[in-house]
């Protein structure tokens, strides 16, 4: 068994690298030491270490550090064994029969929403959305519930041009301001409402998933049967049934080890 003086250096190590990950490219070691209160060469030694097993890469000419090869691979190691369905499928399933509608989980692929989990209620429902189907995530109720909760540059980065604004019926945004109007207000609300945005005849509600970093990782939802005619939406949100979402996700953030905002 290793030396038990290695485990604070080791927490030392996945500090740097957490720190590596919120930031938005390269940082200085003079950046990560201030942010985490580390000396100088500390910092110094543990990002020569992490560099050296490929964790993290060295920029040297712009004298800054970024996460490595390394850790690419280890999060790609992470969504091949499946963890998250895994561990959602118990919630979804709960969640379907206390809800009695169908539920899902999906996550941001770009700007598009792609599907990992559907879980069926009893009552025959036919829907566009299913496991590995990818649709615009401003559209979706569950794209709106993460993207509500991304830096505004990340979400302008997202949807550069009217070109990213794709429309499956007459409604939903049409532009990145309309967008920011729109996911201002489900911030305040708490969750996201879809109302024949994706599908005529539908509507889904919605809440994010969140990480250790309480950044939006994931999104539940639940679709239900809605007719509302016209152009506009009924201007519905379902608290009773948003509740049940909520306390789904946050269920799932728990389980993952997330921090819920």
């Amino acid at each position: 068994m290793g030396d038990s003086s290695d485990v604070p250096a080791l927490r030392r190590g996945l500090a740097v690298l957490q720190a590596l990950s919120r930031r938005a490219g390269p940082t200085s070691a003079a950046t990560i030491a201030r942010e985490l209160g580390l000396p100088r060469s500390t910092t110094y030694h543990l990002l020569a270490e992490l560099t050296a097993t490929g964790f993290v890469v060295h920029l040297a000419d712009e004298r800054r550090y970024g996460l490595g090869i390394a850790a690419f691979e280890l999060g790609s190691a992470y969504l091949r064994h499946d963890p998250l369905e895994r561990l959602a499928g118990p919630v979804l399933r709960e969640l379907v029969a206390r809800a009695g509608h169908t539920a899902q989980l999906g996550v941001l692929h770009g700007n598009e929403l792609l599907y990992l989990i559907k879980e069926r209620s009893l009552r025959p429902e036919t829907l566009v959305t299913d496991v590995g189907v990818r649709l615009p995530a401003h559209l979706p109720a569950s794209g709106r519930a993460m993207l509500a909760y991304l830096p505004a540059a990340h979400v302008r980065a997202l949807f550069p041009n009217a070109a990213a604004f794709v429309r499956r019926t007459s409604r939903g945004p049409r532009s990145l301001a309309e967008l920011r109007r729109v996911l201002a207000a489900e911030r305040r609300r708490g969750w996201a409402v879809e109302d024949g945005f994706v599908t005529e005849g539908f509507a889904s509600v919605a809440y994010p998933v969140f990480d250790h970093g309480a950044r939006p990782m994931a999104a539940i939802s639940v679709t239900m049967r809605h007719h509302c005619p016209g152009t506009a939406g009924c201007a519905r949100d379902w608290p009773e049934l948003a509740e049940l979402v909520r306390q789904a996700a946050g269920e799932l953030t728990a389980r993952i080890g997330g921090r819920s905002r």
